[in-house]
């Protein structure tokens, strides 16, 4: 039995401003055609399908109409899990109907480990795979706040919780099997940080729990565990030099930053008992590129770019200082009438002299929220100690608000 692991999808998500709808699309059509062309039995989406909890009316279009597509009732299936974007109550809600087209989600994490299990079958309509489709482990999932607790209790807690849930649904999964009465490979999904996972700054992964990032070390995942399908990171990689514990990364990049990675899928065949594991690039849809330099610099740059005449989405930084407040203007002119679309412009010169207090023309599109925060502290002078107290609590409340599902009730 071979299927695809992916993740990251993060449907919906906009750049500086600009709609990626024509993207996704053409990556849920790419995605269906290859599953359909090699014959996959499976697909495995581990977690922030969307990218935010209240998806638009076109996001939720793209995703319902690829599920029509790939559903099969020869027995092709998709499996769902929840990641730290999405919503739980909305990706469950229309779970009871999902299951006749042979797709199972799982947005809430379980005290019923059975409830996270799913045995897919092959082409032969025997058994081929025990999923734990353990979705992405909210704080209130994994621990009980005790007044008083130090961040090393809190961060020693929220790994000792999910290595307990993924012991609980991995145990189900091995009496699954000795019920089949074969060795049926155990595939486990999750979204979150394992140790040794790398990313990249401006990748839009947040933090997941309160005070760090918890990242989850080799050891609390069970050894039962044949193939690992984990999301969250955005760069594809393997972990602690295992090619059974991977991340797919994101499809799309999801910010100039990631524009110089190959993305890719993740195909895994059973076949022969033992996981054969390879990537499948992901074509690129939309061109990103950052071109940084003085003016004379830009200038020789986008006239390259112009000669190409390929569309293509530029962040410009620009570090001269030949021009002031007109650069905007300027870039714009300089693209006008092409298929060049500036979608943000960095002044570095400017940024560095205001975040060293010599100038105030910085925007909020230059800082991201936890940038924010450290500027208004700095504005206020706080000591060391008292800061640091002040950053564990403001995390606290930027996690709160990300967990928070606004479609429950």
């Amino acid at each position: 039995m071979k299927f695809l692991h992916t993740s990251d999808w993060h449907i919906g998500r906009s750049l500086y401003g600009r709609k990626r709808y024509d993207e996704y699309e053409a990556f849920l059509n790419w995605l269906a055609d290859l599953i359909e062309t090699d014959e996959i039995d499976a697909l495995l989406v581990s977690g922030d399908v969307f990218d935010n909890s209240t998806p638009s009316n076109r996001a939720q279009e793209l995703y319902y109409r690829f599920l029509c597509r790939v559903a099969s009732p020869s027995g092709r299936s998709v499996v769902i899990i929840a990641g730290n974007h999405d919503s739980p109550s909305f990706l469950n809600a229309p779970k009871e109907l999902l299951k006749f087209l042979n797709i199972f989600v799982v947005g809430h994490a379980s005290e019923q480990s059975e409830e996270e299990l799913i045995v897919l079958t092959g082409p032969d309509g025997d058994p081929g795979l025990i999923v734990c489709a353990v979705p992405y482990l909210r704080d209130h999932d994994i621990r009980t706040a005790e007044a008083g607790e130090s961040l090393e209790d809190k961060e020693r807690k929220i790994v000792a919780g999910i290595r307990r849930h993924y012991r609980s649904v991995c145990e189900a999964a091995e009496r699954k099997r000795a019920e089949l009465g074969k060795p049926v490979p155990i595939v486990a999904m999750g979204h979150l940080f394992a140790a040794g996972g790398r990313t990249i700054d401006g990748d839009g992964v947040r933090e997941l729990y309160i005070g760090s990032l918890a990242r989850v070390g080799r050891d609390v995942f069970p050894e039962a565990i044949d193939y690992l399908a984990l999301g969250h990171l955005h760069i594809p990689q393997k972990i602690s030099g295992s090619d059974f514990i991977r991340y797919s990364g994101s499809p799309l990049p999801i910010g100039f930053g990631e524009a110089g990675q190959e993305k890719s899928v993740t195909l895994v065949d059973f076949s022969t008992g033992i996981p054969a594991v390879s990537t499948i690039p992901v074509p690129r849809f939309q061109e990103l590129k950052t071109l940084r330099g003085d003016w004379a610099t830009l200038v020789r740059q986008i006239d390259g770019l112009k000669a190409e005449g390929r569309p293509i989405w530029l962040e410009i930084a620009y570090d001269g200082s030949e021009i002031g407040s007109s650069l905007r203007e300027k870039l714009d002119e300089a693209v006008a009438g092409t298929a060049i679309e500036i979608l943000r412009v960095k002044n570095n010169r400017v940024l560095e002299r205001a975040l060293s207090g010599e100038n105030k023309e910085v925007t909020l599109d230059d800082l991201d929220v936890t940038e924010v925060f450290q500027r208004c502290l700095d504005a206020h002078e706080i000591p060391g100690e008292q800061r640091r107290a002040l950053m564990d609590a403001y995390g606290e409340i930027l996690v709160s608000l990300n967990e928070a599902d606004p479609q429950a009730e």
